[in-house]
């Protein structure tokens, strides 16, 4: 079973309990044969624009931040990485895209989780390639499309 660290340093409404955290941990995982180890930690906009900041040299707070561990020669440990998600960036951007904040959660931790496996989107044909994954595994999960756009209804 893969296994999960949750580090809530902001707690706020409309959080995923650790459950719901597992699932979508496991979903992206599916195709991994080890079990794996990650770090979660929910955090405020300061410690998230402070880390931005720091790591990717971009100011202000992101969604999620990803940062894969490589495990020395040697060693034997199955931790994935930390992913660092900002609660009131993800809060926000639901209601700014019109979704239902569990699904955005959802979403924001399988992207992250992805990261974490290597997959990015800096280029086009890795971001067709990433959000391809995200749509699938999103989808045996029952949430819709996350790049869909949703208007107001």
């Amino acid at each position: 079973m893969n296994q999960i660290d949750i580090q809530r340093i902001f707690e706020s409404e409309g959080q995923p309990d650790e459950a719901q955290i597992q699932a979508w941990i496991d979903a992206a995982l599916e195709d991994v044969s080890q079990d794996t180890e990650i770090v979660i930690r929910i955090v405020d906009e300061a410690e998230s624009a402070q880390l931005n900041d720091q790591y990717r040299h971009k100011k202000g707070p992101t969604n999620i931040l990803s940062f894969p561990f490589e495990v020395p020669d040697g060693i034997d440990l199955n931790l994935l990485g930390d992913l660092v998600i900002c609660a009131p960036v993800v809060a926000r951007e639901a209601v700014e895209q019109h979704k239902l904040p569990i699904h955005h959660w959802a979403h924001i931790i399988v992207h992250g989780v992805l990261h974490l496996l290597g997959y990015d989107h800096i280029d086009e044909d890795e971001a067709e390639q990433m959000e391809g994954k995200e749509i699938e595994i999103l989808k045996k999960l029952n949430i819709n499309n996350p790049y869909i756009e949703v208007t107001e209804a």
